[in-house]
């Protein structure tokens, strides 16, 4: 179980009052395709009380039955083909189109709730359920939203009007036959929900299938790497036959769902036939009485065998504007404060008073009572052992994270006093894992600022490093760059990574482990311009190689029991501390 996912189930209730505002928008489409459902029900219903009136004339007054009222019959009847077919195509076609709008409108929401939800959420969800869940589930929420009202309001109307005309021509009759139905409503509803909680269990291994696939092709380098083939092919073979067997036991249900109704439609079918033939043998009704309460009967029976057969979409349907709606009810931990305000190119002064963190799922502790200062356009370096939470202090500045006890002032006002796009958008990060989107050279440059000339970015990739090696490339910046920048080598990405920071061009950086990738001439070329940029900016830079950090105004050593050590390299060397032991360990593994 995905620890931040919401996997919480919901009653039949509460899920149609979450989905019907989704119809305000197209109330109008709604209401008209369902007069001209209306419309093709009617249709059908006036057949049997024609067939009804011609058998009637045609046995007790054949005189009466002319050519002239066939024809008139024939009249009526092609009209109302052609009302039933100009509504059909309305419904086919206008209907269908209202479900994909209603899904794309869910889809375009589920999507910016997504933007919403902090890092949590995402370290402990897998993409492959998100994916599942906004794609695939939403797919029948189209079939579901266009059916549903249609499907029940039809079987609505043919259940009355043929109730009342059948209740017409001989009650007892009537009440006989329709006492088979709420026995047959109470048994499929039954079904129905041991089948809807099949589907669920579905849609959730679809998900699991779809995340092990996604890691398995996204590690590819690394299956062959290690010769692990047929391990992997293991492991997508056990989550393959799970799949399976659910699948297997949601066709159980849908077969016994249906032969159940099978079985009801031959009772009702045995019911008219003895019943209905003792009626007439008796004189209570006539035999064109009984040829329509056929029809009727056949309209009702096809009727609830459509509903039957919707069923299936209703239940898919209904599951996937559950798993839907469990996104949307997935808390929002980062969020602006009441009365927050834009953060307007702010100078830079970063103070942490006493803070406390620790990651809410796993309720690690990372910091207690951290202190630290840090002066606008001062470069901070960031150095220790891997755990002590060099990367978590930086993620805090930007909110990604929200801390648990005492506060981080950014000009000497609370983080939580900005709003977050406005923070965010004066702090460029460079971060460890380097992450380019499936595009052109230029197209990821140009994310670090929107509407961005070419100029522009020409001039971010040559302060980075990157011009050189770009124009080299077969299409220069519009070389495409593969997914997540496969095509690139790790020193190619990281200064594209670069350029898209330095094209932001904020007054706060944030550079964690930025030149790891990058080859020593690489490096001492991107080393200049940041030292460039760096200049009027409050830097903080996170790093293992020492030599990129020697010219830091101060050098702060960060373990398990925080800030233990702070200075300029040469005093942290005299100190013989733990900064020490690392330079020193460095230069042995030269």
């Amino acid at each position: 179980m995905d620890i931040q996912t919401n996997t919480r189930t919901y009653k039949a209730g509460e899920l149609l009052q979450r989905f019907l505002p989704y119809y305000k928008k197209y109330l109008r489409i709604v209401l008209i395709d369902l007069f001209c459902a209306g419309l093709t029900t009617i249709c059908e219903l006036v057949l049997p009380m024609i067939i009804r009136y011609i058998t009637n004339a045609g046995m007790n007054d054949l005189a009466s039955l002319t050519v002239t009222v066939i024809l008139r019959f024939g009249a009526l009847y092609l009209c109302l083909r052609i009302i039933d077919t100009m509504a059909n195509f309305y419904m086919a076609y206008t209907g269908h189109v209202m479900g994909t709008r209603i899904e794309t409108d869910m889809r375009r929401d589920a999507y910016a709730h997504l933007q919403k939800l902090s890092d949590t959420y995402y370290n402990n969800t897998k993409v492959g359920q998100i994916m599942g869940r906004i794609t695939n589930d939403l797919f029948d929420v189209t079939e579901f939203s266009h059916h549903c009202p249609e499907e029940f309001f039809i079987a609505g109307i043919k259940a009355v009007i043929s109730f009342i005309i059948l209740a017409r021509i001989s009650l007892p009759l009537t009440l006989i036959l329709f006492a088979v139905v709420p026995v047959m409503a109470v048994t499929c509803i039954t079904i129905n929900l041991r089948m809807r909680e099949a589907f669920r269990k579905q849609r959730v291994q679809i998900g699991e299938l779809n995340a092990r696939i996604e890691d398995s092709l996204l590690g590819q380098k690394v299956v062959k790497a290690f010769t692990n083939e047929e391990k992997e092919k293991a492991k997508f073979e056990e989550d393959n036959i799970n799949f399976y067997k659910i699948k297997k036991e949601t066709y159980k249900f849908m077969a016994a769902f249906q032969t159940t109704t099978r079985a009801f439609d031959g009772l009702m079918y045995l019911v008219l036939l003895v019943a209905g033939g003792i009626f007439m043998v008796k004189g209570k009704i006539m035999p064109g009485d009984l040829v329509a309460y056929v029809m009727y009967v056949s309209t009702l029976i096809a009727t609830i065998r459509r509903i039957i057969e919707f069923a299936e979409q209703f239940q898919r349907g209904m599951t996937g504007i559950e798993r839907f709606v469990q996104i949307m009810d997935s808390d929002i931990e980062i969020f602006d404060d009441p009365g927050a305000v834009e953060c307007v190119r702010p100078q830079g002064n970063i103070a942490f008073h006493n803070v406390s963190f620790e990651y809410p799922d796993d309720h690690n502790v990372v910091f207690r009572g951290l202190n630290l200062d840090i002066r606008a356009g001062e470069k901070i370096a960031i150095v220790g052992p891997s755990g002590g939470g060099k990367t978590t202090l930086c993620n805090l500045i930007p909110r990604f994270y929200d801390i648990n006890e005492g506060e981080i002032l950014l000009d000497g006002e609370n983080i939580h006093h900005y709003t977050l796009k406005s923070l965010r958008q004066n702090i460029g990060m460079v971060q460890q894992d380097v992450y380019l989107f499936s595009g052109t050279v230029y197209e990821n440059i140009a994310y670090g600022k929107e509407k961005a000339t070419m100029d522009e970015v020409i001039a971010a990739a040559k302060r980075a490093g990157a011009h050189e090696f770009i124009m080299a490339l077969k299409d220069g910046y519009d070389t495409y760059v593969g997914e997540r920048g496969v095509k690139l080598s790790g020193g190619q990405k990281q200064r594209i990574s670069i350029a898209r920071v330095f094209l932001k061009n904020p007054p706060i950086l944030i550079m964690d482990e930025a030149t790891s990738a990058l080859d020593n001439e690489s490096e001492f070329q991107v080393a200049k311009s940041l030292e460039a940029l760096a200049k009027g900016r409050t830097t903080i830079t996170i790093a293992h190689r020492l030599s990129s950090i020697r010219n830091s105004d101060r050098i702060l050593v960060l373990t398990e029991e925080g800030i233990v050590e702070e200075g300029t390299h040469e005093s942290l060397l005299e100190l013989g501390g733990i900064y020490h032991h690392f330079y020193v360990t460095a230069n042995e593994l030269k």
